[in-house]
């Protein structure tokens, strides 16, 4: 992003300093990938082929004998030309073009089974692979989403995979026929004519070498081109999710200027890969072909002087045409290897990714709730992208069972990291955090999570209908019990006057919701899930007087017999709380309720002093 400065004026700093180190990183992990074997960097997708080992051998099977077959041909061209054409045997000439036909049918037929098994192979893998990769993203650690951009994991996921898929399914399957024809050939043309195969010999080296020395440049330049595949998309999916901002601000000459610019050096890195595939492709074909000529001229004289048969030079262009194709064809599936080369590594360095969240290998059984739900003991924290500032300082802290905790304090005391603790999306560097007094890193990650809902300022919904969302609070739920989590969210109502109801799409991010039938929505998965604790972060502050009421009274019948915790930053709806923790800079400054605090904490007082025309408590 950082060459378009002049169009993306509004950009900050922060983001073009990211994209820089970004393009550094790629570079340098670029460089490392050239130096690594192409082949080499394949071989651990074989694995996956494990599984399908029937298949793959039936699969080369048929490769093998549409190779025999292919080469048999040579034969039926000699037989012919000797016994047909120049013996003048119209019978001879019927009984050979009857062979060639059926070595031609079984070469159909040898070549179906080889395409469908490969090319189902090829697609059986990819989808393997996808799902593998897939499965291990989504236990990763946040921390990791924070230093690694969604576009680019989305393109392994995509691109990546697919450029597998057709290396597998298709272009090593011609590779390792061509491979197979090849040696074939070079055999077959030693039978036919020593002095004529010694053409072959002498070229094959001016073949491999420029395959050698572009190959790499391809790779090189192959790898660059999925990066910048990744950045295009990366950029316009950044862009359409903040579409409202960018046409508030009236910014879309500028987006589509910043985005050509994106493409165009997208574009101009394929360029450069097509050209030097291309001039391979070129160097190998004048090469064979030349040869072929060289080899049609000393035949010829051959034949003239009766030292070989027609049918024995027919036989030996055609081996040698063959050959020639064999080379041709591995020389272009070569730079498509080294394409797969750079996506498998590029996919294989995210399998290898392990989460920092690790759990324990003998997990304790959760206990019944305990006197403290929820204990943080000295504790320190700091965020992994930001290691020198603490975001939490000598944290001690005891969560009553079924009480109401309020955490209030100025934007980045530590309040939503402390819910990010409780919930294990992160480990403190210092000290323990304790749930029903068992440190939670001896707990199953599943077990501690599912005793927690969590309801975010910012609702989170998935792009499908009403019953999905509010069914991600409990699976395995009836309808009836879905209806009757959304009738105590107070959204059974609006959710009925929705085109389809239940069954309405709720688009991106339930971008056809408000916010208060968003948060209501929340509210619905949060008390199908029926957590032991409730976490708050500030459900209501977005929302009008309205949605607020209705939202405020299903909390009311969310947090009954329940442990409740809420961050909030309006005072008056956690003056009623049965414990207030007052922080600031990632410390604890005090503890209490209202009416203590107001008379032990300067700081409590005075954001009441902000908010309220008095001190005193408002009438309900």
């Amino acid at each position: 992003m950082g060459n378009h400065h002049k169009a993306m004026s509004g950009r900050d700093a922060e983001t073009a300093e990211s994209k820089k180190s970004h393009a550094n990183q790629a570079q340098n992990s670029q460089n490392v990938k050239v130096k690594t074997n192409a082949f080499r960097s394949l071989l651990p997708i074989l694995a996956f082929l494990r599984p399908y080992k029937m298949m793959a051998f039936f699969a080369l099977f048929a490769l093998i004998i549409t190779a025999v077959v292919s080469l048999s041909l040579g034969q039926g061209v000699k037989l012919i030309l000797d016994n047909g054409f120049i013996a003048g045997s119209i019978a001879q000439l019927n009984q050979a073009i009857y062979v060639l036909v059926g070595m031609i049918s079984l070469l159909a037929v040898g070549t179906f089974t080889r395409f469908y098994l490969m090319s189902w192979l090829g697609e059986r893998i990819s989808a393997d692979i996808r799902k593998a990769v897939f499965n291990r993203v989504v236990t990763l650690h946040p921390s990791y989403f924070e230093e690694n951009r969604s576009g680019e994991i989305m393109s392994r996921l995509t691109t990546d995979t697919v450029l597998l898929q057709s290396i597998i399914g298709s272009s090593f399957s011609m590779a390792l026929r061509s491979f197979f024809i090849l040696v074939g050939g070079l055999a077959m043309l030693l039978v036919t004519s020593l002095k004529l195969t010694l053409f072959v010999i002498v070229c094959i080296p001016l073949i491999l070498f420029p395959m050698m020395v572009f190959g790499r440049k391809v790779r090189a330049l192959s790898s660059s081109s999925q990066n910048a595949i990744a950045d295009v998309g990366t950029y316009a999916g950044e862009i359409i999710q903040n579409i409202k901002v960018v046409q508030g601000y009236t910014f879309e000459r500028l987006e589509q200027s910043a985005f050509g610019l994106e493409v165009e050096k997208a574009f101009d890195v394929a360029k450069r890969r097509v050209k030097q595939r291309a001039f391979l492709i070129a160097v190998v074909i004048f090469v064979t072909f030349t040869a072929i000529s060289m080899m049609l001229w000393v035949g010829g004289m051959d034949v003239l002087s009766g030292q070989m048969t027609g049918g024995e030079l027919g036989a030996f262009i055609f081996y040698a045409i063959m050959v020639a194709m064999s080379v041709a064809t591995i020389s272009e599936v070569y730079g498509e290897l080294q394409r797969a080369a750079g996506a498998a590594t590029r996919l294989l360095e995210l399998l290898k990714v392990s989460s920092n969240i690790q759990e324990s290998n003998t997990p304790t059984l959760i206990k019944a709730p305990q006197e403290t739900v929820l204990e943080f003991k000295n504790g320190d924290f700091y965020y992994p992208s930001q290691p020198e500032i603490a975001a939490l300082k000598n944290i001690n802290l005891q969560i009553p069972q079924g009480k109401v905790v309020a955490f209030v304090g100025p934007s980045g005391a530590g309040k939503t990291t402390l819910f990010e603790l409780f919930q294990r999306f992160y480990d403190p560097q210092k000290g323990q955090v304790l749930f029903n007094g068992v440190d939670v890193t001896q707990l199953k990650l599943e077990t501690l999570r599912q005793a927690m809902g969590m309801v975010p300022q910012q609702p989170v919904l998935f792009s499908t209908d009403v019953w999905h969302n509010i069914r991600y609070g409990k699976p395995d739920a009836t309808d009836e019990e879905v209806m009757m989590a959304a009738k105590k969210a107070h959204a059974h109502e609006f959710i009925e006057r929705l085109p389809q109801g239940y069954q309405s799409f709720l688009g991106e991010q339930g971008v056809r919701l408000s916010g208060g039938q968003k948060q209501r929505i929340a509210l619905a998965r949060a008390i199908l899930k029926d957590p032991q604790v409730l976490l708050l972060d500030e459900a209501t502050s977005a929302l009008d007087a309205d949605s607020e009421f209705h939202v405020q009274a299903a909390l009311k019948t969310l947090m009954q017999h329940r442990t409740t915790l809420i961050i909030a930053h309006r005072l008056s709806t956690v003056i009623h709380a049965d414990i207030i923790v007052v922080m600031d800079k990632g410390e604890i400054l005090a503890t209490g309720t209202h009416q203590m605090l107001l008379k032990s904490s300067a700081l409590y007082k005075r954001l009441c002093e902000l908010q309220f025309d008095s001190i005193k408590e408002p009438h309900h």
